[in-house]
Parts: structure tokens; C-alpha cells; sequence
């Protein structure tokens, strides 16, 4: 036969655990969660290519980092 387990006597017992073992347990925990809740972590999007077909010209980077220079350093830094 099957005991059941509450919650308020899950929370007693992890309070006895020491801080590593606590966080061993969450460790432990955590994948099964994930499993059940079907959290599956989002495909990152790459970046390659983003620029691509953006025209940028090297003097277009000259102008931009010339504006960028006219107030550095500030005098109230």
C-alpha cells in the first residue's frame, strides 16, 4: 500500500536538509517539473546574416563614429 505524502510534511523534512542538500533537491526536482509541465527551452534564433543587405559603407561607419567623437570626453565626467 501506498503512503501519501502532504506537502506540509515534504516542507518539514526539507527544512532539516543542509543548504547544499536543499539545493541538490531542487536540482533533482526541477527536470521532472519541466518534464511534466512539457517546458521545452525556445530554439535560439541565429544571427547570422542579420546585416545582410544592410548597404553599410565604410564611410558610413566613419561619419557615425566622427558624431560619436565631437563630445567625448565630457567635460562633466
Amino acid at each position: 500500500m501506498t503512503q501519501v505524502v502532504t506537502l506540509e510534511q515534504v516542507l518539514e523534512l526539507a527544512k532539516q536538509l543542509s543548504l547544499v542538500d536543499k539545493i541538490n533537491l531542487i536540482e533533482k526536482v526541477t527536470p521532472e517539473i519541466k518534464r511534466e509541465l512539457n517546458i521545452e527551452p525556445k530554439p535560439r534564433r541565429s544571427l547570422r546574416g542579420l546585416w545582410r543587405g544592410a548597404n553599410i559603407s565604410d564611410e558610413d561607419i566613419a561619419e557615425v563614429r566622427q558624431e560619436m567623437s565631437l563630445n567625448f570626453p565630457r567635460e562633466s565626467i
